[in-house]
């Protein structure tokens, strides 16, 4: 079973930066493709960029230019570089594989909270 380990998140001002990490266990990390997802208060879970194993990227619009997905697949780890933050980006981030299921396992996710 894979494990997920989020790290990285904190609390920054409008227009500021964060680098998360996510480290899996598992042997399958380096053949699958990865994403990144958020989860706001009140709000369902959401799918923000993916990397494939290739390295091929996508991004949803709202984050399209400020983010950046990237993988490490020596060090099973996979990055997302966040610029230009803004208050709506304020969640808790986690990773797993773009396609999940209700038994997909997650970890604890890394907060990230903006202010403005």
């Amino acid at each position: 079973q894979v494990q997920l380990v989020e790290s990285g998140g904190g609390l920054v001002q409008a227009g500021g930066s964060l680098r998360l990490s996510c480290t899996a266990s598992g042997s399958t990390f380096s053949f699958n493709a990865m994403g990144w997802y958020r989860q706001a208060p009140g709000k369902q879970r959401e799918l923000v960029a993916t990397i494939t194993r290739d390295g091929s990227t996508t991004y949803v619009g709202s984050v399209k230019g400020r983010f950046t997905i990237s993988r490490d697949s020596a060090k099973n780890t996979v990055y997302l570089q966040i610029n230009s933050l803004k208050p709506e980006d304020t969640a808790v981030y986690y990773c797993n594989t773009p396609i999940t299921t209700p038994r997909s396992s997650w970890g604890q996710g890394t907060q990230v909270t903006v202010s403005s």
